[in-house]
C-alpha cells in the first residue's frame, strides 16, 4: 500500500495567522498555489485558500490588511504522512476538499496532498475522487 508521504508535496510554504490576506494572495501568486497552510510556528492552525479570501473577505468588504486567521478555513482537516493514500483520498471525497495538509507523528506540518499529487500518482482511480470532490455541494447558509 502507498503512503501519503510517497505522493504528497513536501517543503510547502506556510503563512502565520496574523499575516494579512494581501500577503497570502502574494504568496499564492509567487508559488502558483491556491491554498496555504496557516501555522503558528510549526503547529498547523488552519488553511487559507484563494476562495476563502474572495468569499470571506473581498465579497464582504474586508480590507486587504485583514488577518489571515479571520478568513482561514477551520477546523483544519489534515492527514498523517503515514496514512494510506486510499484512506486520504476517501476522506477528501467525503469532505469535498481539493487539498489536505499532511503532518508527522508529532502533528507538525510536513507537506500538502492535492488532487494534482493524486493525479500524478494515480493509475486512473483518481477520476472517482475528482468526481466526488467536484460534485455540487449544499450551501452552508
Amino acid at each position: 500500500m502507498t503512503k501519503v508521504a510517497e505522493v504528497m508535496t513536501r517543503g510547502v510554504q506556510a503563512i502565520a495567522p496574523d499575516d494579512t490576506i494581501r500577503r497570502a494572495a502574494e504568496l499564492m501568486d509567487e508559488l502558483n498555489v491556491g491554498a496555504l497552510p496557516v501555522c503558528d510556528g510549526v503547529r498547523l492552525k488552519g488553511v487559507v485558500t484563494d476562495r476563502d479570501i474572495m468569499v470571506r473577505a473581498i465579497s464582504v468588504g474586508k480590507d486587504s490588511s485583514c488577518a489571515v486567521q479571520e478568513v482561514a478555513s477551520e477546523p483544519v482537516e489534515w492527514c498523517f504522512e503515514n496514512d494510506e493514500i486510499e484512506d486520504a483520498m476517501r476522506r477528501m471525497e467525503r469532505l469535498q476538499i481539493r487539498r489536505m495538509p499532511v503532518v508527522d507523528s508529532e502533528k507538525q506540518l510536513v507537506g500538502m496532498l492535492s488532487l494534482g499529487d493524486i493525479a500524478a500518482w494515480s493509475d486512473g482511480e483518481v477520476a472517482s475522487t475528482i468526481g466526488a470532490i467536484s460534485a455540487p455541494s449544499v450551501p452552508d447558509r
